[in-house]
């Protein structure tokens, strides 16, 4: 799933969970069930695009996340604290954030090469466009159903 996909999840938990005890590992865990979801995200098909590309398209996705999870956090609950909202999305993406310096840098740590090694079961990729409707699809359902609960 794309940062953007993570950091909503993340939002939607923040909003709906104000206890970090709680929230954090409900966080962690949910990368691992978004990621089930077959989706697009921009390290799909690296080795055609390219470490330079995909590290690109990266940092526009964690932006484009941040200016979402901006808006949902505002949609679903306005007096809520955004501080608090990108702590719990930090641990919603944080696998990603573990396994970036192996995937672009090739830094062979072992806890960087385990965050890459025990996420590729749940990695469910998916090309455009169904990857990436499939991952709206998702995203918007969650939304809704924290709105209306």
């Amino acid at each position: 799933m794309t940062a953007t996909g993570h950091a909503i999840i993340g939002t939607v938990i923040a909003a709906k969970i104000a206890n970090p005890y709680l929230a954090i590992p409900i966080a962690i865990s949910s990368h691992f069930a978004a990621d089930l979801f077959p989706h697009w995200d921009t390290a799909t098909n690296l080795r055609k695009k390219g470490v330079t590309r995909v590290f690109t398209e990266t940092i526009i996705d964690v932006f484009l996340g941040l200016t979402t999870s901006y808006l949902v956090l505002n949609y679903l609950s306005p007096s809520a604290d955004f501080s608090y909202a990108l702590l719990i999305i930090i641990f919603a993406q944080l696998p990603d954030w573990l396994m970036s310096p192996y995937v672009f840098f090739k830094i062979k740590i072992k806890l960087f090469k385990w965050a890459y090694d025990i996420q590729q079961p749940f990695n469910k990729k998916l090309d455009k466009p169904w990857g990436i409707i499939n991952q709206i699809a998702v995203l918007v359902l969650i939304v809704i159903l924290a709105k209306v609960f």
